[in-house]
């Protein structure tokens, strides 16, 4: 019998990105001056501002925030509205410099909006972004509860990006844990405690698991920004998860050999769930939320200089085309 599914959940992949798809076929204006770059299927928009490069991104935290509802913990989501946001902007080698955010709420209440600012304020810290402006929306109408969003702003250091156009055989694939499940999944998750009637105080490996779910997103901009000159590409382990990796080039194949150990939380949702390795590795991070894409000869350079996220090499970059795990005999050729 199949596992359940992150479809079954509500959230299709591949019927979002048709979707998604059909929506930027729309979007046909451009600008005369300061054009954007065509980076498709990118994690940010980019445009030119003469002597360097201008980013923009947007995401939200989703429903972890039904989590945050459950257990009336809000003061650590504002930290995953930041990282889903600067973590985007990193891969292409941008450093983040402003956000705005976006609370939509079906009421007013005060001590929650505290407890938002002040994980915002917290993730802002850690990835050195200042909070420029935002918008809270009553809209008791329309949504039940509370989300959270926003957009942030990067800039290059000058004229290059990286965005996978420089991989080539051979470059290794260095991988860093994630702090757990992050921002990404929770609609599967949360069906799988519903159909299982499973209480979020349940102890996993020491924790409740609603302590786990709740954990903040990681935060990987201070780490990464002194590394730009040595890394050929970079991968947010987000949405669509080890997926991600085909969104950098079609010319070449990711090959994951040596994964990084997930995490307990993970293992739990594949029991409890009855979910397949297929879908686990295309719907979550399974312990690794950043890759980086480089030459061999700076293998010990970015190792020791990301050793707080507890790196590993996890592959190398041969022919073909998509993500190969050889572990579990997975290929992914598209996001």
């Amino acid at each position: 019998m199949k596992g359940t599914t992150y479809a079954q959940a509500g959230v299709d992949i591949e019927s979002k990105n048709n979707a998604v798809s059909k929506l930027i076929k729309q979007l046909t204006y451009k600008r005369s001056t300061n054009p954007s770059l065509n980076l498709k299927g990118h994690y940010a928009g980019l445009f030119d501002l003469g002597g360097f490069y201008g980013a923009l991104t947007t995401d939200g935290v989703g429903t972890k925030l039904i989590i945050a509802q459950e257990l009336n913990k809000w003061d650590t989501v504002g930290i995953d509205c930041i990282a889903m946001n600067v973590n985007d902007l990193i891969v292409l080698g941008m450093e983040p410099i402003s956000m705005v955010d976006y609370i939509a709420a079906d009421k007013i209440n005060e001590s929650i909006l505290e407890d938002i600012g002040k994980g915002l304020n917290e993730g802002s810290k850690i990835a050195n972004i200042e909070i420029v402006g935002g918008e809270t929306a009553l809209m008791p109408d329309m949504v039940k509860g509370i989300d959270l969003s926003g957009t942030a702003f990067g800039i290059s250091k000058g004229k290059r990006i990286i965005d996978g156009s420089e991989i080539s055989e051979g470059n290794l694939i260095i991988g860093l844990s994630s702090s757990g499940v992050h921002s990404n999944g929770y609609s599967l998750i949360r069906k799988i405690i519903k159909d299982n009637n499973i209480s979020l105080n349940e102890k996993i490996d020491g924790k409740t698991l609603g302590d786990l779910l709740i954990t903040p997103t990681k935060i990987y901009v201070r780490d990464i920004l002194p590394l730009l000159d040595m890394v050929n590409g970079m991968a947010h382990i987000t949405g669509g998860s080890f997926r991600n990796f085909v969104r950098l080039t079609n010319k070449h194949s990711f090959v994951i050999n040596d994964l990084i150990t997930p995490q307990k939380i993970f293992e739990y949702i594949k029991k409890e769930g009855n979910v397949e390795d297929t879908e686990m590795y295309q719907t979550f991070n399974m312990g690794m939320g950043f890759a980086i894409i480089a030459n061999e000869k700076y293998e010990k350079e970015i190792l020791k200089a990301t050793h707080n996220h507890n790196p590993k090499v996890v592959g190398y970059i041969e022919k073909g085309k998509g993500v190969y795990i050889k572990e579990y005999n997975i290929k992914y050729e598209k996001y």
